[in-house]
């Protein structure tokens, strides 16, 4: 049975009586069901690391696939796994290498899984950083998505960022305005992510234009100079 992030009018009710302009997205979002990982944090960490640079549906496809060949998505079932037998699920040798690589360091006893349940937000992001293929943007997502964390708002999220900027109006965000909204909505930070998330899809009444500065087109190049016959 699903998880979906779970938040209630407290987290709400704050956002709004912060920010004028978000409260206005969040009534026009409504509430949000967002979806999250098992709550096992090393099969989330797989299941992350297969949906990088893929679309959610190819992660789906590839997850289903790698839970049927494995049964359980454990250090264990991984360590006993080839590479070989991990890429004929879909993914590439690099993510691969990455989920052997994260399952020997859990399975000998190297990297504390469990010990980030205790960890302040940042500490964790570190640690889980620390494992091959995970950087900051992906330890965060499993802050959020595995262990429902309230207070994340990723700086490294596109979608984060595009939102703010439908919501807002800006052109461009800066690390200082993006760091004024975290403090603006804390300590309820990972709500304000589902909305600007609801809103960057860009198809919620009122909400359907990003104000980023469109690309200028590229110069055509000047023709060559045509040599004078011999």
């Amino acid at each position: 049975m699903p998880r979906y992030f779970e938040y209630g009018d407290e987290a709400v009710e704050y956002l709004k009586s912060k920010d004028k302009k978000l409260a206005a997205a969040i009534d026009a979002v409504g509430h949000v069901h967002r979806e999250m990982d098992d709550d096992d944090l090393f099969s989330a960490v797989v299941h992350h690391i297969i949906g990088q640079q893929i679309s959610t549906a190819a992660q789906a496809t590839v997850w289903a696939r790698m839970r049927t060949a494995l049964g359980e998505v454990t250090p264990a079932a991984v360590v006993a796994a080839t590479e070989e037998q991990l890429q004929s699920c879909g993914i590439t040798f690099t993510k691969a290498r990455y989920m052997k690589g994260c399952a020997e360091k859990v399975a000998s006893g190297e990297f504390d899984l469990g010990a980030v349940r205790g960890m302040s937000d940042a500490r964790a992001v570190e640690a889980l950083s620390s494992l091959p293929g995970i950087g900051t943007w992906t330890a965060e997502m499993l802050l959020l998505f595995c262990l429902g964390r309230p207070d994340i708002l990723s700086y490294g999220d596109l979608a984060i960022h595009r939102g703010i900027r439908m919501v807002y109006h800006h052109r461009k965000i800066t690390r200082e305005m993006f760091e004024k909204y975290r403090r603006r909505y804390s300590p309820y930070g990972s709500v304000a992510s589902l909305y600007l998330w609801a809103i960057s899809h860009m198809d919620v009444p009122g909400y359907d234009k990003d104000y980023a500065p469109k690309p200028k087109p590229k110069p055509k190049p000047k023709p060559k100079p045509k040599l004078p016959e011999a």
